[in-house]
């Protein structure tokens, strides 16, 4: 499934992010990987992100986009 979230935190160096799913005050992805064609410039704290999440496997997840609301 695609959610939609907001980036918390960007590690530049593991190309991870920590996700907030949108509309989800308690839900937090940490260490989500981020894919290779996005820019770390583009990785600002508090940009919207859409992350793919395997259905049965959601330590998988991984940021596709990011953009602004």
């Amino acid at each position: 499934m695609i959610e939609e979230g907001i980036l918390k935190q960007f590690d530049s160096i593991e190309h991870r992010a920590s996700v907030q799913l949108l509309g989800s005050l308690t839900t937090y992805f940490d260490g989500v990987k981020v894919a290779r064609n996005i820019e770390t410039t583009d990785m600002v704290p508090g940009r919207r992100v859409f992350v793919v999440i395997p259905e049965n496997a959601p330590g998988s997840a991984v940021v596709i986009a990011v953009f602004d609301p």
